[in-house]
């Protein structure tokens, strides 16, 4: 660009400089016409044409009276006419025009004004051909025009849609103007701009910038000139519309200094506020060092304070008469306030009017207030009546519905939206894709940043070149001892100062580094651009056409776009997909990955300043969350399931009623047939009372030779003391049987008096599907 730069300011330096053409003195520019001048070219009519061989002639009595203004229109020296027929033909007819309009105006052309030669130029093409015959063609008003501008008319914008170029090139000479445009064309070119509408604008607009500043050079250009161009509303909007660029061009060239960036408007009249209050509220933000955007989310929330004093408290208008009491009722207010509650605009929100605010908007009140009372404090505007941080703070009750929030995508169509990204094309960007694209390059890896990331939208706007550094070896990873990350693993990424922290350095999927140097190996050549957080600068990554993208790109674009060709809604119970959801969704699965990373690795990677900021992303996935309630056994730990037996032929046979046996509780050992086992303390440690039925017996034997015998399962909750067991292992179990010798059993007797060693039964576990 430096040296592109170079060559453009010699070769401007080299061309010769330009003088006017025409100069009044060698000629009779008297306005007012003879008599015997205006008799000749009303006798004459379009015979005027005929000049090239009579006005010379001295036996020509009518041409030797218009002489005078003969001579300056015919001096074939003041205009460039292409050498052939047609252009010589059409050149003769714009002197017989001008000359036929001195007839109508009954003055020379030296004392017309702006709306004189609109009159007979005409105020536009049709206007033109309806007043002068078929052979007064376009070619012949596009000579009448530059003739005219070389007698002082420069007011084109009157004569409706002229070709500025055409009649620069008449004036100027081709050479030069084509000059020009090439070395403007060139630079526009180099930066990506070649669609042939920019072209034809551009063309369009540096000639109309020679016409206006009376130069074909443009080392000539001056900044009056230029401010014309940007700011004259009756130049064509066709014309102005790519100013900005050209003017870049124009300062990238070395010819004049950069533009202006664009300015933002100003916000509109405070309404509904006492002067005073809003004396306070532009003070503080002319003395604030917050970020612009920052800076005008609390103007709006202080104006918004003074709405409210203003219909509560109209007594109080400074920050100097507020109490703690009134602190007290403000915090009480905004607990109750809804949306559109003293607020000077609710367009944006017309929906929504009446509804509560919402937690976080509540606390940005309080937050607004506490900042604004807390700086004037601090800077010795106010005396120090109350502690901001504890008269305006958050209550609790708000604070509690106040938590992290990730809104992360679901996994099934996370996984489509990444396959999208992968398959990207033109057309699912474009619906017709013609004209003005930007390269499939650079949407390829604008979507493959938002989808690897992991970045905030600003960050990834604000991307430098050759932000992307590969990792060429294996690396042994530091503090193990044969641990080794091999090479192309990952490529590291080098994110720019950002919200929270200065610049760092996070690893990303190679796949990202890919279409990142795909991108920069098609890039054009760009100019430097300001990055608005630091001031520097910068080349920025995804700038093309001399522009960066914008914030709002990847929202109304790309997503939109992901989300259409992966077949999924732009919205989902969350809200809509949003740029920051991938962040939120990537950290969640890092979080949650086979080998997670802990949560201040995670931090190092989104770069938060403090692991309270990565929280808000961390999110236990509801899958690892039930994978580790199943695994911690809360049911098989407070319950037991043991199989029963029942005896069908005891139940329908009467013998049940009668007392005999018919359920029959499996101890392992033996069977337990004891009505309310769930009930017995000694089931675990069974005391062998008179329900006890061993397995090795003649009675047991004979229960499990039957054939109507039905098995099922049934639940057992254990106690502390039988959970401890199973728990703690054999000293346990010896505690509670120590604790059950004296305790009776379903049979009356203690176990030791019954004299049998108890017999430990652990229930078995028995999963539950």
């Amino acid at each position: 660009m430096t040296a592109l730069s170079s060559a453009a300011v010699n070769l401007t330096a080299a061309a010769p400089a330009w003088t006017w053409p025409i100069s009044p003195a060698k000629y009779d520019s008297s306005a007012a016409l003879t008599g015997l001048e205006l008799s000749a070219l009303e006798e004459l009519g379009w015979g005027l044409r005929q000049w090239p061989d009579r006005w010379q002639d001295p036996h020509q009595a009518q041409w030797r009276a218009i002489h005078r203004l003969v001579q300056p229109l015919a001096a074939r020296e003041h205009l460039d006419v292409a050498d052939n027929v047609f252009h010589r033909r059409s050149a003769v007819d714009a002197v017989a025009l001008l000359l036929r309009g001195c007839a109508t105006q009954r003055r020379s052309f030296w004392a017309w004004d702006a709306s004189a030669w609109a009159d007979v130029l005409g105020t536009s093409g049709k206007a033109y051909r309806r007043a002068y015959p078929g052979w007064a063609d376009s070619s012949a008003r596009s000579y009448a025009i530059a003739m005219a501008y070389l007698f002082g008319f420069a007011d084109l914008q009157l004569l409706g849609n002229v070709g500025r170029t055409a009649v620069a090139r008449k004036v100027f000479g081709q050479a030069r103007v084509d000059e020009a445009i090439d070395q403007v064309t060139a630079v526009l070119h180099g930066w990506g701009q070649r669609s042939p509408q920019v072209t034809a604008r551009t063309v369009g607009l540096v000639s109309h910038s020679m016409l206006l500043n009376r130069s074909p050079l443009l080392a000539d250009l001056t900044p009056e000139v230029l401010q014309q161009l940007r700011t004259n509303t009756t130049i064509p909007y066709s014309l102005r519309q790519n100013f900005h660029s050209v003017h870049r061009a124009l300062a990238a060239l070395g010819l004049t200094s950069p533009p202006q960036p664009p300015t933002r408007l100003s916000p509109p009249p405070v309404e509904g506020v006492s002067e005073p209050w809003a004396q306070w509220v532009q003070r503080w933000c002319d003395t604030s060092t917050l970020p612009p955007r920052s800076r005008r989310g609390r103007r709006t929330q202080m104006l918004r304070i003074g709405r409210w004093l203003a219909a509560e408290h109209p007594e109080v208008q400074q920050p100097e008469q507020w109490t703690r009491e009134l602190c007290a009722a403000w915090v009480a207010a905004v607990d109750r306030m809804r949306i559109g509650d003293y607020t000077q605009s609710d367009i944006a929100v017309h929906e929504r009017i009446g509804e509560p605010l919402m937690p976080r908007t509540k606390s940005g009140l309080l937050a607004g207030a506490r900042q604004l009372f807390r700086d004037c404090q601090e800077w010795g505007w106010i005396p120090r009546r109350f502690d901001p941080t504890r008269a305006l703070a958050t209550p609790r009750s708000i604070k509690a519905l106040i938590g992290p929030d990730p809104r992360v995508i679901a996994d099934d169509i996370w996984a489509k939206l990444l396959w999208a990204g992968l398959n990207i094309e033109h057309c699912d960007i474009y619906a017709q894709p013609v004209g003005r694209l930007h390269p499939i390059e650079l949407l390829r890896a604008l979507a493959m940043t938002w989808l690897f990331g992991g970045l905030r939208s600003d960050e990834i706007v604000r991307l430098r070149v050759g932000c992307i550094r590969w990792q060429r070896d294996d690396v042994r990873v530091p503090g193990t001892d044969n641990e080794v990350l091999a090479k192309d693993a990952v490529c590291l990424l080098d994110i720019p100062v950002h919200k929270t922290g200065t610049a760092f350095t996070k690893p990303v999927d190679p796949l990202l580094g890919q279409a990142i140097a795909a991108w920069e190996s098609v890039r054009p050549t760009q100019p430097a651009a300001v990055d608005r957080k630091t001031g520097e600068h910068v080349q920025l990554l995804f700038s093309y056409r001399a522009q960066g993208i914008g914030g709002r790109y990847l929202n109304d674009r790309i997503i939109p776009a992901l989300c259409a060709k992966a077949g999924v809604p732009t919205s989902d119970v969350r809200g809509n997909i949003t740029s920051h959801r991938a962040r939120s969704t990537i950290a969640s699965q890092l979080y949650n990955a086979k080998e997670p990373m802990t949560l201040f690795e995670l931090q190092a990677w989104l770069g938060h300043r403090s692991p309270a900021a990565t929280q808000h992303y961390a999110k236990i996935a509801p899958i690892t969350l039930a994978k580790a309630y199943s695994d911690a056994g809360y049911f098989a730990r407070n319950v037991r399931t043991i199989e029963v037996l029942v005896d069908r032929d005891a139940v329908t046979s009467g013998a049940a009623a009668a007392g005999e046996p018919w359920q029959f509780y499996d101890l392992g050992h033996g069977y337990c047939t004891y009505t309310f086992f769930e009930q017995c303390q000694h089931r675990m440690a069974c005391a062998r009372c008179d329900f006890y039925t061993p397995k090795a017996s003649s009675k047991g034997q004979l229960l499990e030779a039957k054939d109507n015998l039905q098995r099922m399962l049934a639940n057992i909750p254990l106690t502390d003391d039988e959970r401890a067991a199973v728990d703690d292992g054999q000293t346990a179990l010896d505690q509670l049987l120590e604790r059950l010798i004296d305790t009776p059993t379903p049979a009356g007797a203690t176990p030791r008096e019954l004299g049998i060693p108890a017999t430990a039964t652990l229930l078995p576990i028995i999963e539950v599907k």
